[in-house]
């Protein structure tokens, strides 16, 4: 895995990120976005599952916050190589890094199964599935406040 992200860290997008005065900025403020419009959509969704806000319908507050998370999820997609080219040497040994990686997949996982196990005209989910909106919550928060601590690791 080191000399995998040796050569990254070597490669011409790893220089890019490390010497243009703006793109490592740029990738980081699309990250960040990201991470506002993922967390803000599915957030409130989450929330909504679990309980709150019940006065909103479920249906029309999935059907319009979910593409924003989506779009969320994108940004940081595209972002994050960017991120992780121009320090990926160190990157590949930060267990909080690791620890990111593994949570996004977590994550990943229970948004599929939710959405397997969930009928959209569900006003209100099994518990099970509730509790599955609250994992979601505290994992993508997870996620990103490690994203955040990678810099102080």
């Amino acid at each position: 895995m080191e000399a995998f992200a040796t050569a990254i860290e070597a490669s011409a997008l790893g220089g890019f990120a490390r010497q243009s005065a703006w793109a490592y900025p740029f990738a980081n403020l699309v990250h960040l976005l990201g991470l506002v419009l993922l967390i803000g959509g599915i957030g409130i969704v989450d929330l909504r599952l679990a309980g709150a806000f019940r006065a909103l319908p479920l249906r029309a507050l999935s059907r319009a916050l979910t593409p924003l998370a989506i779009a969320g999820l994108g940004c940081m997609a595209v972002s994050g190589p960017m991120l992780f080219a121009a320090d990926a040497a160190a990157l590949v040994r930060s267990d909080r890094f690791a620890w990111k990686l593994g949570l996004i997949v977590i994550a990943l996982a229970n948004a599929a199964l939710f959405r397997l196990l969930w009928r959209e005209g569900e006003e209100e989910p099994a518990l099970p599935l509730r509790i599955m909106a609250v994992t979601s919550i505290g994992l993508w928060l997870t996620v990103a406040a490690l994203g955040r601590l990678i810099a102080y690791a």
